[in-house]
């Protein structure tokens, strides 16, 4: 899905005496402490019905949507990307410039050990399978998706920059990725999106159709802020049911993004909520017609048993 331009920022924002994280604060020079790369906070997720590497034994997970990324955006919904090309993992860069244009500089191709690899060094076995569980890529292995977004977003986080590792960093590279990572989870596993819009009767289905405000409402009520809902798919006017209508909204419901500010770091997962429309920008890929979109069941053998022990506490720490 391309990524939609949004507008979403606050009034100069305050927490418990101390500034949220807002675009072109960065007076206190704590860039370590503070993020300071943008003025937003977005965790996002996918909901997919299918791997494409069913063979290979990558599978999606019950009852859960998976985790697409976090990122770091400005307040007028632009974004930086790829910020730091000596940390650049991705081996199918995407934009294939810093700025997704010919005259930005070339995101060279990634052709190291796997980051699954680099995970496995460090011990981190738990992690490992966590991500294997729920951050799981569409047509390609999974490392590939993660290396993408820790390249192209984790380098615009102020609070990632390696100087924020100290002086160790040389002897124990690769600290960042695994901090990124365990943040990156820790955003999304408080944002149950499979859970939120169950709790009210909106469930995967072949046959039933839903309405987007109703999803909006109920996520919107769960989360505490509406979030960006993402559909692929036909539009509703190139369907049979929406023949003749006006409603040029795609159909079938493939993502959320949630917005926040931050107070502090990042990693430390203090945030405030902040609606997707706060500004008025586009909250939705969706149509709006009422019992357009689907929300559909996962294709047999793409979803993985609920054996083994992936509960969050123990294995995931700033």
């Amino acid at each position: 899905m391309q990524r939609a331009k949004i507008t979403a920022c606050l009034a100069p924002l305050v927490f418990q005496g101390a500034h949220a994280s807002l675009y072109g604060e960065s007076n206190l020079n704590h860039t370590c402490e503070l993020q300071t790369y943008g003025g937003l906070l977005l965790s996002t997720q996918f909901w997919n019905t299918y791997t494409g590497r069913e063979s290979e034994d990558q599978l999606l997970p019950q009852n859960s949507w998976t985790l697409h990324g976090l990122w770091p955006d400005f307040c007028n919904g632009s974004y930086t990307q790829y910020c730091d090309l000596n940390r650049q993992y991705d081996p199918v860069p995407s934009p294939n410039t810093t700025t997704g244009t010919p005259s930005g500089v070339p995101v060279p191709p990634y052709t190291g050990t796997p980051l699954s690899n680099i995970i496995e060094q460090y011990g981190k076995y738990d992690l490992l399978a966590y991500m294997n569980k729920f951050w799981i890529a569409q047509s390609t292995p999974n490392w590939y998706l993660w290396a993408h977004e820790f390249s192209k977003h984790a380098t615009c986080f102020s609070t990632f920059d390696t100087p924020c590792y100290g002086p160790t960093y040389n002897s124990t590279p690769y600290s960042d990725v695994i901090s990124f990572f365990t943040t990156a989870l820790s955003h999304f596993a408080k944002l149950p999106t499979f859970d939120y819009l169950a709790k009210h009767k909106i469930v995967p289905s072949n046959t039933t159709t839903y309405t987007l405000s109703k999803i909006q409402s109920a996520l919107e009520k769960e989360s505490g802020a509406v979030p960006y809902v993402g559909c692929s798919g036909p539009r509703y006017n190139a369907t049979a049911a929406g023949a003749n209508s006006l409603d040029n909204g795609h159909t079938i419901v493939s993502e959320v993004w949630y917005y926040f500010h931050v107070l502090g770091r990042v990693q430390d997962s203090k945030k405030q909520p902040v609606g997707a429309d706060i500004n008025g920008g586009s909250i939705s890929s969706c149509a709006t017609s009422k019992r357009a979109l689907r929300y559909l069941e996962r294709a047999p053998g793409s979803v993985r048993g609920s054996s083994g022990n992936y509960e969050l506490e123990g294995v995931l720490e700033s």
